[in-house]
Protein backbone atom coordinates (compact mmCIF):
# COMPACT_ATOMS: atom_id res chain seq x y z
CA UNK A 1 0.00 0.00 0.00
CA UNK A 2 2.85 2.37 0.89
CA UNK A 3 4.49 1.70 -2.48
CA UNK A 4 1.25 2.58 -4.24
CA UNK A 5 0.98 5.86 -2.30
CA UNK A 6 4.60 6.80 -3.01
CA UNK A 7 4.23 5.92 -6.67
CA UNK A 8 1.03 7.93 -6.87
CA UNK A 9 2.65 10.95 -5.22
CA UNK A 10 5.70 10.80 -7.46
CA UNK A 11 3.53 10.36 -10.53
CA UNK A 12 1.38 13.30 -9.45
CA UNK A 13 4.30 15.74 -9.34
CA UNK A 14 5.60 14.72 -12.79
CA UNK A 15 2.12 14.68 -14.27
CA UNK A 16 1.17 18.07 -12.90
CA UNK A 17 4.33 19.59 -14.37
CA UNK A 18 3.47 17.91 -17.69
CA UNK A 19 -0.14 19.07 -17.36
CA UNK A 20 0.76 22.72 -16.92
CA UNK A 21 3.03 22.55 -19.94
CA UNK A 22 0.38 20.87 -22.08
CA UNK A 23 -2.44 23.07 -20.90
CA UNK A 24 -0.82 26.47 -21.00
CA UNK A 25 1.78 26.00 -23.76
CA UNK A 26 0.53 23.38 -26.19
CA UNK A 27 -3.07 24.62 -25.92
CA UNK A 28 -2.00 28.28 -26.12
CA UNK A 29 -4.12 28.98 -23.05
CA UNK A 30 -3.06 32.56 -22.39
CA UNK A 31 -3.53 34.75 -19.32
CA UNK A 32 -6.41 36.50 -21.08
CA UNK A 33 -8.06 33.10 -21.62
CA UNK A 34 -7.69 32.39 -17.92
CA UNK A 35 -9.27 35.74 -17.02
CA UNK A 36 -12.10 35.00 -19.46
CA UNK A 37 -12.77 31.65 -17.76
CA UNK A 38 -12.62 33.20 -14.29
CA UNK A 39 -14.80 36.11 -15.40
CA UNK A 40 -17.42 33.71 -16.79
CA UNK A 41 -17.47 31.95 -13.42
CA UNK A 42 -17.89 35.32 -11.68
CA UNK A 43 -20.71 36.13 -14.11
CA UNK A 44 -22.51 32.95 -13.03
CA UNK A 45 -21.95 33.60 -9.30
CA UNK A 46 -23.21 37.18 -9.60
CA UNK A 47 -26.36 36.03 -11.38
CA UNK A 48 -26.97 33.44 -8.65
CA UNK A 49 -26.48 36.09 -5.95
CA UNK A 50 -28.86 38.62 -7.55
CA UNK A 51 -31.54 35.98 -8.12
CA UNK A 52 -31.27 34.54 -4.59
CA UNK A 53 -31.41 37.96 -2.91
CA UNK A 54 -34.39 38.94 -5.05
CA UNK A 55 -36.29 35.79 -4.04
CA UNK A 56 -35.52 36.43 -0.37
CA UNK A 57 -36.82 40.00 -0.59
CA UNK A 58 -39.93 38.91 -2.48
CA UNK A 59 -40.90 36.20 -0.01
CA UNK A 60 -38.81 37.07 3.06
CA UNK A 61 -41.64 37.23 5.63
CA UNK A 62 -43.21 34.03 4.28
CA UNK A 63 -39.89 32.22 4.50
CA UNK A 64 -39.55 33.31 8.13
CA UNK A 65 -43.07 32.05 8.83
CA UNK A 66 -42.14 28.69 7.29
CA UNK A 67 -39.00 28.47 9.43
CA UNK A 68 -40.78 29.36 12.66
CA UNK A 69 -43.80 27.08 12.14
CA UNK A 70 -42.39 24.01 10.38
CA UNK A 71 -39.40 23.03 12.52
CA UNK A 72 -41.13 21.39 15.45
CA UNK A 73 -38.98 18.27 15.07
CA UNK A 74 -35.89 17.21 13.12
CA UNK A 75 -37.89 15.58 10.30
CA UNK A 76 -39.98 18.69 9.66
CA UNK A 77 -36.74 20.65 9.94
CA UNK A 78 -35.17 18.65 7.10
CA UNK A 79 -38.22 19.21 4.90
CA UNK A 80 -38.24 22.91 5.77
CA UNK A 81 -34.56 23.28 4.86
CA UNK A 82 -35.16 21.49 1.57
CA UNK A 83 -38.21 23.62 0.73
CA UNK A 84 -36.60 26.99 1.51
CA UNK A 85 -33.37 26.15 -0.34
CA UNK A 86 -35.40 25.11 -3.39
CA UNK A 87 -37.14 28.48 -3.24
CA UNK A 88 -34.12 30.74 -2.69
CA UNK A 89 -31.63 28.57 -4.64
CA UNK A 90 -28.93 29.09 -2.02
CA UNK A 91 -28.06 26.79 0.85
CA UNK A 92 -25.91 29.59 2.29
CA UNK A 93 -28.93 31.92 2.45
CA UNK A 94 -30.92 29.20 4.22
CA UNK A 95 -28.10 28.64 6.71
CA UNK A 96 -27.93 32.38 7.46
CA UNK A 97 -31.67 32.46 8.16
CA UNK A 98 -31.33 29.40 10.39
CA UNK A 99 -28.53 31.01 12.41
CA UNK A 100 -30.57 34.21 12.74
CA UNK A 101 -33.54 32.31 14.17
CA UNK A 102 -31.32 30.19 16.43
CA UNK A 103 -29.79 33.39 17.83
CA UNK A 104 -33.25 34.75 18.52
CA UNK A 105 -34.17 31.58 20.40
CA UNK A 106 -36.85 30.52 17.89
CA UNK A 107 -34.93 27.42 16.78
CA UNK A 108 -33.04 24.96 18.94
CA UNK A 109 -29.67 23.64 17.82
CA UNK A 110 -31.25 20.25 17.01
CA UNK A 111 -33.89 21.91 14.83
CA UNK A 112 -31.22 24.05 13.18
CA UNK A 113 -29.14 21.00 12.24
CA UNK A 114 -32.22 19.39 10.68
CA UNK A 115 -32.85 22.46 8.54
CA UNK A 116 -29.20 22.52 7.41
CA UNK A 117 -29.44 18.86 6.38
CA UNK A 118 -32.53 19.68 4.34
CA UNK A 119 -30.66 22.60 2.76
CA UNK A 120 -28.03 20.12 1.57
CA UNK A 121 -30.72 18.23 -0.34
CA UNK A 122 -32.31 21.44 -1.61
CA UNK A 123 -29.07 22.69 -3.12
CA UNK A 124 -29.00 19.65 -5.46
CA UNK A 125 -31.94 21.22 -7.32
CA UNK A 126 -29.47 23.76 -8.72
CA UNK A 127 -27.59 20.96 -10.48
CA UNK A 128 -30.83 19.67 -12.03
CA UNK A 129 -31.75 23.16 -13.26
CA UNK A 130 -28.33 23.62 -14.85
CA UNK A 131 -28.38 20.15 -16.40
CA UNK A 132 -31.91 20.63 -17.76
CA UNK A 133 -31.76 24.21 -19.00
CA UNK A 134 -28.08 25.04 -19.21
CA UNK A 135 -27.05 22.24 -21.56
CA UNK A 136 -30.27 21.05 -23.17
CA UNK A 137 -32.26 24.25 -23.63
CA UNK A 138 -30.60 27.32 -25.13
CA UNK A 139 -31.97 29.47 -22.34
CA UNK A 140 -29.24 32.06 -22.96
CA UNK A 141 -31.17 32.96 -26.14
CA UNK A 142 -34.08 34.02 -23.90
CA UNK A 143 -31.86 35.86 -21.40
CA UNK A 144 -32.08 39.30 -22.98
CA UNK A 145 -35.89 39.15 -23.39
CA UNK A 146 -36.12 38.12 -19.72
CA UNK A 147 -33.96 41.13 -18.75
CA UNK A 148 -36.19 43.31 -20.95
CA UNK A 149 -39.19 42.19 -18.88
CA UNK A 150 -37.41 42.60 -15.55
CA UNK A 151 -35.71 45.94 -16.19
CA UNK A 152 -38.84 48.19 -16.13
CA UNK A 153 -39.89 46.57 -12.84
CA UNK A 154 -36.75 48.02 -11.21
CA UNK A 155 -38.48 51.42 -11.25
CA UNK A 156 -41.80 50.24 -9.80
CA UNK A 157 -43.11 51.87 -6.62
CA UNK A 158 -43.89 48.54 -4.96
CA UNK A 159 -40.86 46.90 -3.35
CA UNK A 160 -42.24 43.46 -4.27
CA UNK A 161 -42.10 44.30 -7.99
CA UNK A 162 -38.57 45.68 -7.62
CA UNK A 163 -37.53 42.43 -5.94
CA UNK A 164 -39.21 40.44 -8.71
CA UNK A 165 -37.09 42.35 -11.24
CA UNK A 166 -33.98 41.15 -9.39
CA UNK A 167 -35.23 37.57 -9.61
CA UNK A 168 -35.75 37.80 -13.38
CA UNK A 169 -32.51 39.66 -14.12
CA UNK A 170 -30.52 37.35 -11.81
CA UNK A 171 -32.00 34.29 -13.54
CA UNK A 172 -30.99 35.66 -16.94
CA UNK A 173 -27.49 36.61 -15.78
CA UNK A 174 -27.00 33.17 -14.24
CA UNK A 175 -27.54 31.37 -17.54
CA UNK A 176 -25.64 33.97 -19.54
CA UNK A 177 -22.76 33.27 -17.20
CA UNK A 178 -23.16 29.53 -17.70
CA UNK A 179 -23.15 29.99 -21.47
CA UNK A 180 -19.96 32.08 -21.18
CA UNK A 181 -18.47 29.38 -18.97
CA UNK A 182 -19.13 26.69 -21.58
CA UNK A 183 -17.48 28.84 -24.25
CA UNK A 184 -14.44 29.58 -22.06
CA UNK A 185 -13.48 25.93 -21.49
CA UNK A 186 -10.84 24.99 -24.15
CA UNK A 187 -11.70 22.57 -26.95
CA UNK A 188 -10.13 19.20 -26.17
CA UNK A 189 -10.71 17.65 -29.59
CA UNK A 190 -7.55 19.37 -30.77
CA UNK A 191 -5.72 18.89 -27.45
CA UNK A 192 -5.84 15.25 -26.26
CA UNK A 193 -2.87 15.86 -23.92
CA UNK A 194 -5.17 16.92 -21.07
CA UNK A 195 -7.20 13.72 -21.31
CA UNK A 196 -3.97 11.73 -21.22
CA UNK A 197 -3.02 13.61 -18.06
CA UNK A 198 -6.32 12.87 -16.33
CA UNK A 199 -6.34 9.23 -17.44
CA UNK A 200 -3.03 8.84 -15.65
CA UNK A 201 -4.83 9.20 -12.31
CA UNK A 202 -7.62 6.69 -12.89
CA UNK A 203 -5.79 3.52 -11.96
CA UNK A 204 -5.22 4.08 -8.25
CA UNK A 205 -8.62 3.19 -6.78
CA UNK A 206 -9.50 5.02 -3.59
CA UNK A 207 -6.48 7.33 -3.94
CA UNK A 208 -7.88 8.62 -7.23
CA UNK A 209 -11.21 9.34 -5.55
CA UNK A 210 -9.53 11.13 -2.64
CA UNK A 211 -7.44 13.26 -5.04
CA UNK A 212 -10.45 14.55 -6.95
CA UNK A 213 -12.47 14.99 -3.74
CA UNK A 214 -9.63 17.30 -2.70
CA UNK A 215 -9.78 19.06 -6.09
CA UNK A 216 -13.54 19.65 -5.68
CA UNK A 217 -12.99 20.98 -2.14
CA UNK A 218 -10.31 23.44 -3.28
CA UNK A 219 -12.39 24.63 -6.25
CA UNK A 220 -15.36 25.35 -3.97
CA UNK A 221 -13.19 27.25 -1.49
CA UNK A 222 -11.66 29.30 -4.32
CA UNK A 223 -14.97 30.27 -5.95
CA UNK A 224 -16.78 30.55 -2.58
CA UNK A 225 -19.92 28.87 -3.94
CA UNK A 226 -20.90 25.21 -4.14
CA UNK A 227 -23.42 26.08 -6.90
CA UNK A 228 -20.68 27.72 -8.97
CA UNK A 229 -18.34 24.78 -8.36
CA UNK A 230 -21.12 22.40 -9.43
CA UNK A 231 -21.72 24.48 -12.58
CA UNK A 232 -18.01 24.31 -13.40
CA UNK A 233 -17.96 20.52 -12.84
CA UNK A 234 -21.00 20.03 -15.07
CA UNK A 235 -19.40 22.22 -17.74
CA UNK A 236 -16.17 20.20 -17.65
CA UNK A 237 -18.20 17.00 -17.90
CA UNK A 238 -20.29 18.40 -20.75
CA UNK A 239 -17.12 19.31 -22.68
CA UNK A 240 -15.67 15.85 -21.88
CA UNK A 241 -12.70 17.33 -20.03
CA UNK A 242 -13.37 14.93 -17.12
CA UNK A 243 -15.02 11.53 -16.85
CA UNK A 244 -18.18 10.84 -14.87
CA UNK A 245 -16.18 9.14 -12.09
CA UNK A 246 -13.93 12.18 -11.67
CA UNK A 247 -16.92 14.53 -11.73
CA UNK A 248 -18.67 12.47 -9.03
CA UNK A 249 -15.58 12.62 -6.80
CA UNK A 250 -15.36 16.38 -7.34
CA UNK A 251 -19.02 16.74 -6.31
CA UNK A 252 -18.17 15.04 -3.01
CA UNK A 253 -15.35 17.52 -2.51
CA UNK A 254 -17.73 20.39 -3.22
CA UNK A 255 -19.93 19.14 -0.37
CA UNK A 256 -16.96 19.54 1.96
CA UNK A 257 -15.80 22.81 0.40
CA UNK A 258 -19.09 24.56 1.03
CA UNK A 259 -18.84 23.74 4.77
CA UNK A 260 -15.26 25.02 4.99
CA UNK A 261 -16.27 28.40 3.60
CA UNK A 262 -19.09 28.52 6.16
CA UNK A 263 -16.64 27.70 8.98
CA UNK A 264 -14.24 30.40 7.80
CA UNK A 265 -17.09 32.90 7.82
CA UNK A 266 -18.11 31.74 11.33
CA UNK A 267 -14.68 32.52 12.81
CA UNK A 268 -15.81 36.07 13.60
CA UNK A 269 -19.44 35.14 14.23
CA UNK A 270 -21.30 34.23 17.42
CA UNK A 271 -21.47 30.91 19.23
CA UNK A 272 -24.64 29.75 17.42
CA UNK A 273 -23.17 30.44 13.99
CA UNK A 274 -20.04 28.51 14.95
CA UNK A 275 -22.06 25.52 16.18
CA UNK A 276 -24.21 25.46 13.04
CA UNK A 277 -21.09 25.63 10.86
CA UNK A 278 -19.38 22.81 12.80
CA UNK A 279 -22.52 20.65 12.57
CA UNK A 280 -22.63 21.23 8.81
CA UNK A 281 -18.96 20.23 8.56
CA UNK A 282 -19.42 17.04 10.60
CA UNK A 283 -22.51 16.04 8.61
CA UNK A 284 -20.86 16.48 5.21
CA UNK A 285 -17.40 15.14 6.05
CA UNK A 286 -18.80 11.96 7.62
CA UNK A 287 -21.03 11.51 4.57
CA UNK A 288 -18.12 11.89 2.16
CA UNK A 289 -15.95 9.47 4.17
CA UNK A 290 -18.46 6.60 4.10
CA UNK A 291 -19.15 7.17 0.39
CA UNK A 292 -15.44 7.15 -0.51
CA UNK A 293 -15.18 3.72 1.11
CA UNK A 294 -17.93 2.31 -1.12
CA UNK A 295 -17.44 4.63 -4.10
CA UNK A 296 -17.24 2.00 -6.93
CA UNK A 297 -20.33 0.17 -5.65
CA UNK A 298 -22.24 3.42 -5.23
CA UNK A 299 -21.51 4.34 -8.85
CA UNK A 300 -22.89 0.94 -9.86
CA UNK A 301 -25.99 1.73 -7.80
CA UNK A 302 -26.39 5.07 -9.65
CA UNK A 303 -26.00 3.24 -12.98
CA UNK A 304 -28.77 0.88 -11.84
CA UNK A 305 -31.04 3.82 -10.92
CA UNK A 306 -30.24 5.66 -14.15
CA UNK A 307 -32.31 3.22 -16.24
CA UNK A 308 -35.73 4.03 -14.75
CA UNK A 309 -34.65 7.66 -14.15
CA UNK A 310 -33.81 8.01 -17.83
CA UNK A 311 -37.25 6.66 -18.79
CA UNK A 312 -38.90 9.15 -16.43
CA UNK A 313 -36.85 12.10 -17.73
CA UNK A 314 -37.63 11.12 -21.31
CA UNK A 315 -41.28 11.80 -20.53
CA UNK A 316 -40.34 15.34 -19.52
CA UNK A 317 -37.91 16.13 -22.34
CA UNK A 318 -38.21 14.25 -25.61
CA UNK A 319 -34.47 13.91 -26.25
CA UNK A 320 -31.91 13.77 -23.43
CA UNK A 321 -29.10 13.62 -25.99
CA UNK A 322 -25.83 15.22 -24.93
CA UNK A 323 -27.17 16.04 -21.46
CA UNK A 324 -27.20 12.39 -20.31
CA UNK A 325 -23.93 12.58 -18.33
CA UNK A 326 -24.92 15.88 -16.67
CA UNK A 327 -28.34 14.56 -15.65
CA UNK A 328 -26.75 11.39 -14.34
CA UNK A 329 -24.33 13.47 -12.23
CA UNK A 330 -27.29 15.44 -10.87
CA UNK A 331 -28.89 12.12 -9.92
CA UNK A 332 -25.67 11.10 -8.13
CA UNK A 333 -25.64 14.41 -6.25
CA UNK A 334 -29.27 14.10 -5.12
CA UNK A 335 -29.17 10.40 -4.20
CA UNK A 336 -26.01 10.86 -2.12
CA UNK A 337 -27.42 13.81 -0.15
CA UNK A 338 -30.78 12.10 0.42
CA UNK A 339 -29.17 8.86 1.65
CA UNK A 340 -26.65 10.74 3.79
CA UNK A 341 -29.47 12.70 5.41
CA UNK A 342 -31.50 9.54 6.07
CA UNK A 343 -28.45 7.97 7.73
CA UNK A 344 -27.42 11.03 9.76
CA UNK A 345 -30.85 12.28 10.83
CA UNK A 346 -30.89 9.81 13.71
CA UNK A 347 -27.59 11.22 14.96
CA UNK A 348 -28.72 14.87 15.11
CA UNK A 349 -28.89 14.93 18.96
CA UNK A 350 -25.38 13.43 19.10
CA UNK A 351 -24.05 16.00 16.60
CA UNK A 352 -25.68 18.75 18.68
CA UNK A 353 -23.93 17.51 21.85
CA UNK A 354 -20.59 17.29 20.05
CA UNK A 355 -20.70 20.81 18.59
CA UNK A 356 -21.95 22.23 21.91
CA UNK A 357 -18.93 20.69 23.61
CA UNK A 358 -16.52 21.75 20.84
CA UNK A 359 -17.90 25.32 20.77
CA UNK A 360 -18.90 26.17 24.37
CA UNK A 361 -20.77 29.36 25.17
CA UNK A 362 -18.64 32.26 26.32
CA UNK A 363 -21.34 33.28 28.75
CA UNK A 364 -21.95 31.95 32.25
CA UNK A 365 -18.83 31.58 34.30
CA UNK A 366 -16.62 32.69 31.43
CA UNK A 367 -16.19 36.35 32.26
CA UNK A 368 -14.49 37.26 28.99
CA UNK A 369 -17.18 39.19 27.16
CA UNK A 370 -18.42 38.15 23.72
CA UNK A 371 -21.71 38.95 22.04
CA UNK A 372 -23.55 35.64 21.95
CA UNK A 373 -26.77 36.35 20.07
CA UNK A 374 -25.99 39.14 17.63
CA UNK A 375 -23.31 39.70 15.01
CA UNK A 376 -23.02 41.60 11.74
CA UNK A 377 -22.70 38.31 9.83
CA UNK A 378 -26.23 37.20 10.73
CA UNK A 379 -28.17 40.45 10.27
CA UNK A 380 -30.40 39.58 7.34
CA UNK A 381 -33.67 41.35 8.12
CA UNK A 382 -35.05 43.88 10.57
CA UNK A 383 -37.45 41.47 12.25
CA UNK A 384 -34.85 38.77 12.84
CA UNK A 385 -32.27 41.31 13.99
CA UNK A 386 -34.62 42.79 16.60
CA UNK A 387 -35.32 39.30 17.95
CA UNK A 388 -31.57 38.67 18.25
CA UNK A 389 -31.00 42.01 20.00
CA UNK A 390 -33.79 41.23 22.50
CA UNK A 391 -32.02 37.99 23.39
CA UNK A 392 -28.76 39.87 23.95
CA UNK A 393 -30.53 42.45 26.15
CA UNK A 394 -31.96 39.63 28.29
CA UNK A 395 -28.45 38.21 28.69
CA UNK A 396 -27.19 41.72 29.56
CA UNK A 397 -29.84 42.04 32.27
CA UNK A 398 -28.90 38.68 33.80
CA UNK A 399 -25.22 39.66 33.82
CA UNK A 400 -25.91 43.00 35.55
CA UNK A 401 -28.07 41.21 38.16
CA UNK A 402 -25.19 38.83 38.80
CA UNK A 403 -22.77 41.76 39.12
CA UNK A 404 -25.10 43.45 41.65
CA UNK A 405 -24.94 40.33 43.84
CA UNK A 406 -21.17 40.81 44.20
CA UNK A 407 -21.48 44.10 46.13
CA UNK A 408 -23.16 42.81 49.34
CA UNK A 409 -20.41 40.18 49.55
CA UNK A 410 -17.97 43.04 50.25
CA UNK A 411 -20.00 44.02 53.34
CA UNK A 412 -19.22 40.73 55.07
CA UNK A 413 -15.78 39.89 53.61
CA UNK A 414 -12.92 40.28 56.13
CA UNK A 415 -10.04 38.63 54.24
CA UNK A 416 -8.10 41.41 52.48
CA UNK A 417 -6.92 39.28 49.53
CA UNK A 418 -10.41 37.92 48.85
CA UNK A 419 -11.84 41.41 49.25
CA UNK A 420 -9.40 42.80 46.67
CA UNK A 421 -10.25 40.04 44.15
CA UNK A 422 -13.96 40.73 44.54
CA UNK A 423 -13.46 44.46 43.96
CA UNK A 424 -11.39 43.67 40.84
CA UNK A 425 -14.17 41.35 39.60
CA UNK A 426 -16.70 44.19 39.95
CA UNK A 427 -14.37 46.53 38.02
CA UNK A 428 -14.02 43.91 35.26
CA UNK A 429 -17.79 43.56 35.00
CA UNK A 430 -18.13 47.33 34.78
CA UNK A 431 -15.85 47.34 31.73
CA UNK A 432 -17.94 44.53 30.24
CA UNK A 433 -21.17 46.52 30.71
CA UNK A 434 -19.58 49.44 28.85
CA UNK A 435 -18.67 47.14 25.94
CA UNK A 436 -22.10 45.54 25.81
CA UNK A 437 -23.97 48.85 25.76
CA UNK A 438 -21.66 50.14 23.03
CA UNK A 439 -21.96 47.06 20.80
CA UNK A 440 -25.73 46.71 21.23
CA UNK A 441 -26.07 50.42 20.41
CA UNK A 442 -23.98 50.08 17.24
CA UNK A 443 -25.93 46.99 16.19
CA UNK A 444 -29.33 48.61 16.73
CA UNK A 445 -28.16 51.71 14.85
CA UNK A 446 -27.45 49.47 11.83
CA UNK A 447 -30.87 47.85 12.18
CA UNK A 448 -32.45 51.32 12.25
CA UNK A 449 -30.95 52.04 8.83
CA UNK A 450 -33.52 49.69 7.31
CA UNK A 451 -37.23 50.31 6.86
CA UNK A 452 -38.95 50.25 10.27
CA UNK A 453 -42.61 50.14 11.16
CA UNK A 454 -43.88 51.92 14.27
CA UNK A 455 -43.71 48.79 16.43
CA UNK A 456 -40.12 47.99 15.44
CA UNK A 457 -39.06 51.60 16.03
CA UNK A 458 -40.57 51.51 19.53
CA UNK A 459 -38.81 48.25 20.34
CA UNK A 460 -35.43 49.62 19.25
CA UNK A 461 -35.91 52.76 21.37
CA UNK A 462 -36.86 50.57 24.33
CA UNK A 463 -33.76 48.39 23.95
CA UNK A 464 -31.45 51.40 23.66
CA UNK A 465 -33.01 52.85 26.84
CA UNK A 466 -32.70 49.52 28.67
CA UNK A 467 -29.06 49.04 27.61
CA UNK A 468 -28.23 52.54 28.88
CA UNK A 469 -29.89 51.88 32.25
CA UNK A 470 -28.16 48.52 32.64
CA UNK A 471 -24.79 50.13 31.92
CA UNK A 472 -25.57 52.82 34.53
CA UNK A 473 -26.34 50.11 37.11
CA UNK A 474 -22.91 48.66 36.32
CA UNK A 475 -21.33 52.08 36.98
CA UNK A 476 -23.17 52.42 40.32
CA UNK A 477 -22.09 48.94 41.42
CA UNK A 478 -18.49 49.81 40.57
CA UNK A 479 -18.75 53.06 42.54
CA UNK A 480 -20.07 51.16 45.60
CA UNK A 481 -17.19 48.71 45.29
CA UNK A 482 -14.67 51.57 45.33
CA UNK A 483 -16.41 53.20 48.32
CA UNK A 484 -16.21 49.95 50.28
CA UNK A 485 -12.58 49.53 49.25
CA UNK A 486 -11.73 52.98 50.65
CA UNK A 487 -13.65 52.06 53.79
CA UNK A 488 -11.48 48.98 54.33
CA UNK A 489 -8.22 50.75 53.48
CA UNK A 490 -9.10 53.59 55.88
CA UNK A 491 -10.12 51.07 58.58
CA UNK A 492 -13.59 52.54 58.91
CA UNK A 493 -16.09 50.09 60.43
CA UNK A 494 -19.86 49.72 60.38
CA UNK A 495 -21.79 48.80 63.46
CA UNK A 496 -23.82 45.54 63.01
CA UNK A 497 -27.08 47.48 62.55
CA UNK A 498 -25.68 49.45 59.59
CA UNK A 499 -24.48 46.27 57.89
CA UNK A 500 -27.80 44.52 58.52
CA UNK A 501 -29.77 47.45 57.09
CA UNK A 502 -27.69 47.54 53.91
CA UNK A 503 -27.98 43.76 53.44
CA UNK A 504 -31.75 44.03 53.92
CA UNK A 505 -31.91 46.75 51.28
CA UNK A 506 -29.94 44.57 48.87
CA UNK A 507 -32.55 41.82 49.43
CA UNK A 508 -35.28 44.24 48.33
CA UNK A 509 -33.11 45.17 45.36
CA UNK A 510 -32.78 41.49 44.39
CA UNK A 511 -36.58 41.17 44.36
CA UNK A 512 -36.76 44.12 41.96
CA UNK A 513 -34.00 42.62 39.80
CA UNK A 514 -35.86 39.30 39.58
CA UNK A 515 -39.02 41.09 38.41
CA UNK A 516 -36.95 43.11 35.91
CA UNK A 517 -35.54 39.91 34.42
CA UNK A 518 -39.04 38.46 34.14
CA UNK A 519 -40.07 41.53 32.16
CA UNK A 520 -37.01 41.29 29.91
CA UNK A 521 -37.34 37.52 29.39
CA UNK A 522 -40.97 37.91 28.31
CA UNK A 523 -39.91 39.20 24.88
CA UNK A 524 -39.99 42.79 26.21
CA UNK A 525 -43.77 42.47 26.55
CA UNK A 526 -43.61 43.52 30.22
CA UNK A 527 -46.45 41.72 31.99
CA UNK A 528 -45.10 42.39 35.48
CA UNK A 529 -45.12 46.20 35.66
CA UNK A 530 -47.39 46.35 38.74
CA UNK A 531 -45.06 44.02 40.64
CA UNK A 532 -42.07 46.10 39.51
CA UNK A 533 -43.71 49.30 40.80
CA UNK A 534 -44.46 47.68 44.18
CA UNK A 535 -40.85 46.48 44.47
CA UNK A 536 -39.58 49.99 43.69
CA UNK A 537 -41.91 51.52 46.29
CA UNK A 538 -40.60 49.05 48.90
CA UNK A 539 -37.01 50.14 48.16
CA UNK A 540 -37.93 53.84 48.41
CA UNK A 541 -39.85 53.29 51.64
CA UNK A 542 -36.94 51.43 53.24
CA UNK A 543 -34.49 54.12 52.01
CA UNK A 544 -36.61 56.84 53.61
CA UNK A 545 -36.73 54.88 56.85
CA UNK A 546 -32.94 54.42 56.82
CA UNK A 547 -32.43 58.11 56.10
CA UNK A 548 -34.64 59.11 59.04
CA UNK A 549 -33.01 56.59 61.41
CA UNK A 550 -29.57 57.67 60.20
CA UNK A 551 -30.13 61.32 61.14
CA UNK A 552 -31.33 60.29 64.61
CA UNK A 553 -28.32 57.99 65.08
CA UNK A 554 -25.93 60.80 64.11
CA UNK A 555 -27.55 63.09 66.68
CA UNK A 556 -27.21 60.43 69.37
CA UNK A 557 -23.60 59.68 68.35
CA UNK A 558 -24.20 55.96 67.76
CA UNK A 559 -21.47 55.86 65.11
CA UNK A 560 -18.74 58.09 63.71
CA UNK A 561 -19.34 60.74 61.07
CA UNK A 562 -17.06 59.13 58.42
CA UNK A 563 -18.82 55.77 58.84
CA UNK A 564 -22.16 57.57 58.52
CA UNK A 565 -21.13 59.28 55.27
CA UNK A 566 -20.21 55.97 53.63
CA UNK A 567 -23.41 54.42 54.96
CA UNK A 568 -25.47 57.25 53.44
CA UNK A 569 -23.71 56.98 50.09
CA UNK A 570 -24.39 53.24 49.93
CA UNK A 571 -28.12 53.23 50.64
CA UNK A 572 -28.56 56.20 48.31
CA UNK A 573 -26.71 54.26 45.58
CA UNK A 574 -28.89 51.18 46.14
CA UNK A 575 -32.02 53.35 45.83
CA UNK A 576 -30.58 54.82 42.62
CA UNK A 577 -30.23 51.29 41.19
CA UNK A 578 -33.88 50.73 42.12
CA UNK A 579 -34.83 53.78 40.05
CA UNK A 580 -32.97 52.37 37.04
CA UNK A 581 -34.63 48.98 37.49
CA UNK A 582 -38.15 50.42 37.38
CA UNK A 583 -37.12 52.45 34.32
CA UNK A 584 -36.04 49.19 32.62
CA UNK A 585 -39.32 47.44 33.48
CA UNK A 586 -41.30 50.42 32.15
CA UNK A 587 -39.32 50.37 28.89
CA UNK A 588 -39.96 46.63 28.61
CA UNK A 589 -43.67 47.45 28.86
CA UNK A 590 -43.44 50.06 26.11
CA UNK A 591 -43.54 53.05 28.48
CA UNK A 592 -40.61 55.15 27.24
CA UNK A 593 -40.35 58.91 26.93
Amino acid sequence: MLNVILTFGSFSLVSFAHYFYCYFVSMNFTFVDFLTLFGALGFFIYGMKVMSEGIQRTAGSKLRDILSSMTKNRYLGVFTGFLITCLVQSSSATTVMVVSFANAGLLSLVESIGVIMGANIGTTITAWLIAFFGFKVKISAFALPIIAIGFPLMFAKKSTLRSLSEVLIGFALLFLGLDALKSSVPDLNQNPEVLEFLNGFTGYGILTTILFVAVGTVVTIVVQSSSAAMALTLTLLFNQVITFEIAAAMVLGENIGTTITANLAAIIANVHAKRAARAHLIFNVVGVIWLILIFPWFLDFIAYLWGPAQDFLAQIISDIGNSEAELKLSLFHSVFNVINTLIMIGFIPLIARIVTKVVPSKGGEDEEYHLEYISNATMINTEGSILEAKKEVVKFGAMVAKMTSFVPELLVETDKKKFKKKVERIEKYEQITDNIESEIGVYLAKVSEGELNERSSLQIRAMLSIANDLETIGDINNSMGKVLQRKMESKIYFIPKQRENLLEMFKLLNVALDIMQKNLSNGLQGKFLVEAEEAEKAINKFRNQLKEDHLKSIEKGKYKFDSGMIYTDLFAAIESIGDRIISISEAACGKIS
